[in-house]
Formats: structure tokens, sequence, C-alpha cells
């Protein structure tokens, strides 16, 4: 007896001093670096004898969330090391993997535990629901039997949960369904269903949801606030937006954190006033990465890709570290631009911070190198992600094709078939345009004829666009043309134009006229398509015609939109448009660009003028 005293409280010493190690503890380093900070502890807790302390356990494992995702299995290793594993370490290891990179494993967690025979508690499903609902292809009707064994249908907070997972995995009118038959409904309630319309893309029905909410004595917080929000940015409906910004939000009646802020940013963004974006981010009082990321995408959308650029630049000058999806929206605007010294930038900022290059970012890292030039860079890149999904695989396969290098295309899709990986739309739209680029008629047909009996997939209108051009392009015109009558939707003015530009190319002029005529009906306010049936009239030397297309786009008011371009130079992105003097630089430039078609005219360096005429608008 006096024995076990003496021991007791060495043990509680022991427990205490590793519960204040955890607790003082913060991740600083990489995850990496903190899980082995993590397991340290961890060995002293099993040589020390407390591998059976499962408050001890839970609370190591809380303290590891940050880092969890270094080591997926060492969360399992706790089961291991826990004789008797009860449902708090079990609720512990759960919620922490459906927190992870990979939540499923949260699933494969509750099955081992009922293998044990654990029974779960209220505690087990929401966090269960939650990795649910993050995981693709799931049913969760396979837990509403288990739900109601437990007895716990009409608990609360696991109903709140059903709801939300089941609007997220695409079944809100089950989640209807099951919110109108809850007793009493609260905040968390309203708001889960809001936010699973506006998940499921019903922003029409999150609305009425809300304005239901209103009538009740439930009053709003501001995850309510968020998600409304982003159901007005969908509707585009910015007038309401400020609504709920003026009354809500400036008034105090919702608090104004960085998460209200984000959702403020992002509806402005959205609807296409990013001033107004810009505005209200810099009012926001606590801005953390969601805000930086929610403003630098605006900017983005809105096609202001240098002060996304700019945004990103005074969002390190801050020390506000980017996560993965900022580098993502980054190196997309890098790519748009064609600025290849901040995309290399932005490459050798996640390699110096250790960020793990996922298929996202991998994805963004290929299409910038592609869009800038570097096929050689992308490729790398390719090579080097661990995992590649189908995103990496599509980005490459087109950026093989814009760089005309069919065979490449062809064959890295053929890889990608025998890798497992099935292609989507997307993907089969990047082959046939490589198909297209390299001239290869018959394997772009056998691809096109595939798509339904080999891919099970529906070719769209992008894909008869494509189809058109390469038919086009190799100078099969007539069946090019029977195959826009055969089309099961209506053909768009991307179709036709395809089908002018290939007769352009292969200067038939008659059949060309009959196009851009159509072309002109369809888009009565498009200058581009005046401009490139009047250069149709003029190589065939019909100026009558031309002079009357000229004309008829003068009497309708139709103006030429000026042409825009961005060339980067020592870092630095510059932006050009046509007859423009906004640069500093113009007079000296155009002195230039003069001198240039003056020695050009006189070495007779233009031999077809035709080509100048060509306009791809």
């Amino acid at each position: 007896m006096p024995a076990t005293s003496s021991v007791e409280p060495e043990e509680a010493n022991l427990r205490n001093a590793l519960l204040s190690l955890l607790s003082s503890r913060r991740l600083q380093t990489s995850p990496a670096r903190e899980l082995k900070y993590i397991r340290r502890i961890h060995a002293v807790i099993i040589t020390c004898g407390l591998s059976e302390d499962s408050f001890l356990l839970s609370s190591l494992l809380h303290h590891a969330l940050p880092a969890i995702a270094a080591d997926l299995a060492y969360v399992f290793s706790l089961f291991g090391h826990a004789k008797a594993p009860n449902i708090r370490l079990c609720n512990a290891i759960i919620k922490a993997l459906s927190r992870c990179p990979e939540p499923r494993m949260a699933l494969a967690c509750f099955a081992r535990m009922r293998r044990e025979g654990v029974p779960p508690d209220k505690h087990t499903f929401p966090s269960l629901l939650k990795a649910l609902s993050m995981c693709r292809n799931q049913n969760p009707f396979q837990f509403c039997a288990q739900i109601l064994k437990c007895g716990l249908v009409s608990d609360r907070f696991v109903q709140n949960s059903l709801v939300s997972a089941l609007a997220n995995c695409g079944r809100v009118d089950v989640a209807r369904q099951v919110f109108d038959e809850m007793g009493t409904k609260d905040v968390i309630s309203w708001t889960a269903l809001i936010d699973g319309y506006v998940r499921s893309g019903f922003p029409v029905e999150a609305l009425k949801c809300f304005a239901e909410m209103k009538s009740t004595s439930v009053t709003v917080d501001e995850m309510t606030i968020s998600c409304v929000l982003r159901a007005a940015g969908m509707m585009g409906t910015v007038w309401f937006g400020r609504w709920v910004h003026g009354f809500y939000v400036a008034s105090g009646r919702v608090h104004w954190d960085a998460h209200v802020g984000s959702a403020l940013v992002d509806m402005y963004s959205t609807c296409g006033y990013c001033d107004d974006a810009q505005k209200v981010f810099e009012e926001t009082p606590c801005k953390n990465v969601v805000c930086w990321t929610a403003l630098i995408t605006g900017y983005v959308q809105c096609n202001r890709l240098r002060d996304a650029l700019i945004v990103f630049e005074n969002m390190l000058v801050e020390k506000r570290q980017p996560n993965q999806l900022t580098l993502t929206i980054v190196l997309s605007a890098c790519a748009q631009l064609g600025a290849l010294a901040h995309g290399k930038w932005a490459h050798k900022y996640i390699i110096g911070n250790g960020l793990e290059v996922n298929s996202r970012l991998g994805t963004a890292l290929i299409d910038m190198y592609a869009k800038c030039g570097c096929i050689h860079e992308a490729f790398l890149v390719f090579e080097k992600l661990p995992v590649k999904d189908l995103h990496p695989w599509t980005a490459m396969i087109n950026g093989f094709a814009i760089h005309g290098n069919a065979l490449n295309s062809l064959s890295l899709f053929s890889n990608m078939l025998h890798s497992g990986v099935r292609p989507n739309e997307v993907t089969l739209l990047g082959v046939l345009s490589a198909c297209s680029h390299g001239g290869l008629v018959e394997e772009g047909r056998e691809l096109f004829g595939s798509m339904y009996s080999v891919h099970n997939l529906e070719p769209r209108v992008n894909h008869y666009g494509c189809m058109v051009d390469l038919l086009g392009r190799a100078g099969y015109l007539e069946e090019a043309m029977k195959l826009i009558e055969a089309m099961p939707m209506e053909p768009t003015p991307g179709v036709w134009g395809a089908l002018f530009n290939a007769c352009m190319i292969q200067k038939a002029y008659e059949l060309g006229a009959q196009v851009g005529e159509r072309l002109i009906k369809l888009q009565p306010h498009h200058s581009g398509r005046y401009a490139l049936l009047a250069n149709l009239y003029s190589n065939c030397q019909n100026w009558e015609a031309a002079a009357h297309v000229r004309k008829l786009m003068k009497w309708k008011g139709v103006e030429k939109a000026p042409g825009c371009s961005w060339l980067e130079l020592n870092g630095l992105v510059r932006e050009f448009i046509a007859f423009g003097n906004s640069n500093v630089e113009s007079k000296d430039i155009y002195l230039v660009l003069d001198s240039m078609v003056i020695q050009s005219e006189l070495c007779c360096c233009i031999e077809d003028t035709d080509l100048l005429m060509f306009n791809v608008d």
C-alpha cells in the first residue's frame, strides 16, 4: 500500500508536467519537425507506463493536429499503444483525421473502433459526418442506421451535423427533410441548411431559407451572414449584399471578424466591384490568410491581374504567410499575364518554405510554366509530383497541346489511361486541340468517336468546335460543315468562328462569306466579326462588300475594343494598349516600331500582306 501511494504522486506529477509541455507548445516549425517533438513526448508516455491514460493520449493528439498530415500512420499507432481504447480517445482520433488531407481515414478509424467494441456517442458522429462530406462518392445514409441504433436521432448536435453532411454530399432535398423534422432549430441548424444550399449551387433557395430564419426568433451569427453573402455573390445581387453589409455588419449586429470580412470581399469581387472589395478589405480589423486570398482571387476573377500580384506582394510585406490556395491563385495570375519571373519566384517560395505541392498547386505550377513558354520546366514539375490525379495530367496534356507538341500530348494521354486515371471533358478537349494543331486528323476522328463509346462522355459544344477546327485546318471543309449540321445542340459563335478561320486559311471565300454573315447576325455587337468579314471581302477583292460591312459596323455603333497585352521585363509587368500612350516610354516604343516597319519594307520581308489583315479576335 505505501509503495502504491508513493508511485501515484510521481505519475501524477509526470502527467501534469507532460500536459504542461503540450499546452505551452505552439507550432513554430514545419509539420515534420513538430511531429518529431510530439513523438518524443509520446515515447516518454510509453516508457513511463502512461500509455493507458486516455486523457493524456487525447491531449497529445489534440496538440499534434497541425502536424498530423505529415504522417497519417502515426494516428493509428495510438490505437496500438492504448491497451483499452475508450470513446474519448477514439473521438479525438476521428476528429483529427476528419481535419487531415485524407478524411477517408476517419471512416476507417470508425470501423476499427467498432471492431474493438467501443460504442459511439453524440461526439463521434459530428466528426464522422464532417469527414464523410469531404470525401467523394460517399453515401451519408450508411450512418443513419447507426445514429438511430445508438438512440441519437433526436440529439440536436447530431441532427445539425447530419443536415450539413447530407447537403454537402448533394442530397440537399433529404437535408431539408431532416431539418423540417427537427423539434427545435437553433442558429447552427439554419446555417447548416443555408450553407448546404450554397454549396449545392442553389443560392435562391439559400436566401429563401434565410428569409424563413428571419421570421423566427433565432438570431443570426457570423457564419450565417457569411453563407448569405456567398449566396448573394453567386446570384450577382450586389444590392442585397450591400444591404446585408450595412444592416448586419456595419451596424455591429454581427461581429466583423476575418471570416465575415473575407465573405464581404468575395461577394463584392464576384459581383465585379473590386474597388469596393478593396475598401472592405482595408476596413477589416483582423486580416488572416483567407482575407488576403479572397482579395487576390477577386482581382483575378475581374481580370485585374497586375493588381492581384501587387496585393500578393503587400501580403508578404505584411509578413502574412500564404497557403497553398493563395499560391495557386497567384500562379494562375502569372500564367495569364505571362509573368514568368513572378511565377518562378512563387515556385522558389514554395520550395524554400517547405510547402507541400498538392495536386492543385502542382497543376497551377504546370499551367504557369507551360503558358509562359517553359514546357520543359512544366514537365519537371509534373514528374516530381508524388501523386498524380486527373488535374496534373490534364494540365500537362494541355501544355504540350498549346506548344504544338501533338505527339507528346497523345503519348501522355496514353500513359494516363494506362495508369488508371479516367479522363474528363477538359482532358479530351486538350488532346483534340493537340490533334488540331498537329494536323493529326485520323487520330482526332478516332478520339472524338471514342468519347462516348470508350470514356462514357458526351461531346460538348467545345469538342465539336475543336473538331471543326481540326477538319477545317486540314482542308475538310465539307466534312466540318456536315459535323456542324449534325450537332445535337445549337452551334455557338465559337464553332462558326472556327469554320470561318478555316475558310480564311483555305481561301474558301464563298463559304467564308456565308459563315461571316451568320456570325454578324449571332453577335451584332462583336467588333471582331465585322473586321474579319471585311478582311475576307478585301482578300477576294470585293471592295464594295468590304465597304458595306464597315459602314454597317459604323451604323450600328459598334466600336472595336483596343487590343491589350502584357510584357514582363526585369520582374516588372508592363501593360500595352493598342494606340494608347499610357506607358511612359510610348514615344520611344513607337519610334522603334516605325523604324522596324520601314526596314522590313525595304528588305521585302513581308511577302504576304494577307497575314497583316488577318484578325484572330
